[in-house]
């Protein structure tokens, strides 16, 4: 049987003109325009060297504790490629350290997204490459699987297909299928647009406000 413990090739990526129109978006507005459902939850913190990275997702669902399957993605992964990692979201050990993703830094490895624990936090900050986890831990990961690389996983409470659309910065991480991923960019782009000119209104001192006494008084408050 080899459900649980196999190895599947990533064959539909993301296209790459897409990840890098994405990359130069912020989290945040890709996920608004996606009505707020496509964002892992809470608590994957930044602590690579890169700060905004967006990606095809290459898979792996690992045994919690354990990075067997991790370290193979590393070497099966292509340049550019999210590695992104159901570790059951454990924070008692870590699944990654400086060494792999030192490695996965050398491979071209765009980042490296973990529902689960990192350590070496301090030397993967001064790292080329992205990397997010929902927490750090000095104690260190079994070499054991079983897992999988390559299929369907969850991760931070969402489905990541392989070859998905992955985008993180320092708010966190969104994923959007293949299917979906150029109008959600080209939305993402216009709302960009808006919210820059919401930014200009700001900073002139004129942000139009009347629209929240309206809303509240839509909503029945006394007073608005």
């Amino acid at each position: 049987m080899t459900l649980g413990f196999r190895i599947r090739p990533v064959t539909a990526r993301v296209d790459a003109a897409l990840c890098a129109r994405a990359a130069a978006l912020p989290a945040a507005n890709i996920g608004d325009v996606v009505h707020r459902m496509q964002t892992l939850r809470g608590g994957f913190r930044a602590f690579g060297g890169r700060l905004a990275v967006a990606g095809p997702a290459f898979t792996v669902k690992a045994r919690p504790g354990d990075n067997l399957m991790l370290h193979r993605a590393i070497d099966l992964a292509e340049p550019g490629d999210v590695i992104v990692v159901d570790g059951g979201g454990a924070l008692d050990i870590a699944i990654t350290g400086e060494l792999m993703m030192g490695w996965a830094a050398r491979r071209g490895i765009a980042a490296v997204v973990i529902d689960g624990a990192i350590r070496d936090a301090a030397q993967l900050g001064a790292m080329e490459i992205g990397i997010w986890a929902r927490g750090v831990t000095p104690s260190g990961p079994y070499k054991d699987g079983p897992g999988e690389i390559g299929t369907p996983i969850a991760c931070g409470g969402q489905v990541v297909m392989p070859g998905d659309l992955v985008m993180a910065d320092e708010d966190g991480v969104v994923v959007i299928p293949i299917a979906d991923a150029a109008a959600a960019i080209a939305a993402a782009e216009a709302h960009q647009a808006q919210e820059q000119q919401a930014q200009a209104a700001i900073e002139a001192g004129r942000w139009e406000r009347g629209w929240v006494p309206d809303l509240l008084r839509t909503k029945g408050c006394d007073g608005a």
